[in-house]
């Protein structure tokens, strides 16, 4: 199980449960939301989660690809989950200068000032071509290459690094 995720919000959560005098286990590190899963369908092999900030899903997708090269598992579910749960997700944004003014995002093109944040849940369920073939599943994308870097020092913290994306993108069209 391999879960991107990022924003501690649960950890929010429980901070104000616990001020209100509730008990809650709101407050677990990521690495539950992997192992919650593989603890329920006794899975086992690898059982992570990532947090590469906007990139975990990928990165999640990345090692979920490698660990089936590897032999490491023969299944692996890999996907990723944002989930906005306090009002300090968006306030800490706000802060940061990162969320744009309006209902559209205009991240890094002409008058770019943000993106609009955005909540969702994903997962895929994700094998050897020759296996998933042999047992008859139904294939709906075939991941021919993957890789992951990062940008480096830029003109700013959340500002992309056009080279090392460039980079990244042909590590990954050679692996494919």
């Amino acid at each position: 199980v391999f879960a991107g995720v990022m924003n501690p919000t649960y950890q929010w959560v429980a901070a104000g449960a616990a001020a209100a005098g509730h008990s809650t286990a709101a407050a677990r590190a990521y690495w539950s939301i992997a192992n919650r899963v593989s603890y329920l369908f006794d899975f086992h092999g690898p059982s992570l989660a990532v947090d590469t900030a906007c990139s975990s899903s990928l990165a999640a997708i990345h090692l979920a690809c490698e660990a089936l090269r590897r032999g490491e598992c023969k299944v692996a579910l890999a996907g990723g989950v944002n989930l906005i749960l306090h009002p300090r997700q968006l306030i800490a944004l706000s802060h940061l200068r990162m969320l744009s003014r309006g209902p559209t995002v205009k991240a890094y093109g002409a008058g770019a000032d943000g993106f609009v944040d955005g909540e969702g849940v994903g997962v895929a369920v994700l094998r050897a071509l020759a296996d998933a073939l042999a047992a008859g599943d139904r294939v709906l994308a075939v991941i021919k290459g993957s890789a992951v870097n990062a940008g480096g020092k830029t003109s700013g913290y959340t500002v992309p690094n056009p080279n090392a994306q460039a980079g990244v993108i042909a590590a990954a069209f050679a692996r494919a």
